[in-house]
């Protein structure tokens, strides 16, 4: 890891700058495997399954014995896990339920919004390196929740060309069947053109490495929507003195081991602090069994020591971290005053593990510093709003010269005459 101390804020973006691989070599290869779904449907996901998974699937869909196998199989006490986890997370998301009232704007004028849910959605489910059930119950939960009709689900098989079954289980607790072998860029071309196996979703929802993420910009492009443009994890844990170098070692770590590409970051106040947590991620690292990939994301990753809880907020706000984790004192002024962030996790006792499993809120969030203008998922992300308006004869007199003034000061005399042949009728 890489240690600045009291860097100037003409650093800041220098230092805190993303690891990335090439745009151009992930466009050329989005490019090219997008062109042969597009053109050969089911033949193209199986080659490139062939190719990138490297399994050979006589099918593409989950069969409805493998979820069975994998609800009678599946360690109940992870299965009462991920129960307990979805319960939470729907309690929350229920929430996000709202009903508009209409607007009565002016006599004669009302104005109201109706929400529907996007009928056919899209869910990528990491499953490489780490099966990342938890994401089913983080996409799924808010989808049907919204009411979306047809939930199509990808996640990357095995060698053996299987699903983990706790992907699986989680899909069915969540009443999700259409379940597809598919993984990276083949499953985001697949739902984004449909196959003869696989529908064509209207929106696409799901994180992945840069490849995934890739393959999502390009969907947006060919007219299929996006959450957003999540990318590799990331973390920035602010401590002051009153932190535990322990548990914010912890929490680095657990971002760390999401791949190499992840990043994560400490700003403290303290030197002390950095001092402890270096020592800290030295003793703890040897003990995880993905510590190489730890390794690899630590080595992208960096310790800023600043003079200020305020300077420590202007550049938290700079990075627009995924994650914020908050081990200080005056927590109420970085609650306060944090503009960009994707989810902030509040005390000593509130790890980000708990964000991303089982407190409630949602996990997939905007990486990459997108948290300046994006949300995490949410079931707003799942609906759409549609604008309604009822104009009487009393209304249309009010507001008609108002529009016929505008209109003809924009040259659009079409746009006038329509309000004006109905003021003539009245």
């Amino acid at each position: 890891m890489k240690t600045y101390n009291f860097p100037s804020a003409g650093s800041w973006s220098d230092i805190l700058k993303r690891p990335t691989q090439s745009k151009a070599n992930l466009e050329k290869v989005v490019t090219e495997v997008f062109a042969e779904i597009q053109a050969k449907g089911d033949e193209a996901l199986f080659a490139f399954t062939s190719k990138f998974d490297g399994c050979q699937l006589n099918t593409l869909q989950v069969s409805e014995s493998e979820i069975a196998d994998a609800i009678n199989t599946l360690d109940p006490q992870l299965k009462a896990a991920i129960e307990k986890a979805a319960n939470n997370i729907r309690t929350f998301h229920n929430n996000q339920m709202q009903t508009e009232a209409a607007v009565q704007i002016a006599d004669g004028i009302q104005c109201w919004r109706k929400t529907t849910a996007i009928e056919k959605v899209g869910l990528y489910i990491p499953g490489g390196t780490a099966p990342l059930f938890s994401t089913v119950l983080m996409l799924a939960i808010p989808a049907s929740i919204a009411g979306s009709k047809e939930i199509t689900l990808c996640s990357p098989p095995n060698k053996e060309g299987k699903i983990h079954p706790a992907i699986l289980f989680a899909a069915a607790l969540c009443g999700v069947r259409k379940i597809f072998k598919l993984g990276g860029i083949q499953a985001i071309g697949a739902m984004t053109y449909g196959s003869e196996s696989v529908p064509k979703a209207y929106k696409i929802f799901g994180p992945g490495n840069q490849y995934v993420t890739a393959a999502k910009q390009y969907a947006s492009m060919e007219g299929v929507a996006i959450d957003m443009p999540a990318g590799p994890s990331e973390v920035l844990v602010f401590a002051d003195a009153s932190g535990d170098a322990a548990f914010v070692a912890a929490d680095l770590l657990s971002q760390a081991e999401h791949g190499a590409d992840s990043q994560v970051v400490l700003v403290s106040t303290e030197a002390r602090m950095i001092t402890e947590v270096q020592k800290e991620i030295d003793i703890q690292l040897q003990a995880l069994p993905r510590k190489e990939t730890a390794a690899k994301a630590l080595a992208n990753s960096i310790l800023i020591l600043v003079k200020s809880k305020e300077e420590a907020m202007d550049l938290i706000n700079e990075y627009a971290p995924e994650h914020l984790i908050l081990q200080s004192q005056d927590e109420a002024y970085f609650v306060q005053n944090i503009r960009n962030a994707g989810s902030v996790f509040i005390g000593n006792y509130t790890p980000e593990s708990a964000g991303d499993y089982a407190s409630g809120t949602n996990h997939t969030l905007p990486t990459n510093g997108y948290a300046r203008a994006y949300s995490g998922v949410s079931v707003d992300s799942f609906v759409k709003k549609i604008t309604f308006q009822k104009i009487t004869e009393k209304g249309l007199k009010e507001l008609g010269p108002t529009i016929e003034i505008m209109a003809e000061a924009e040259e659009l005399m079409a746009h006038k005459n329509a309000v004006s042949i109905r003021l003539r009728s009245l």
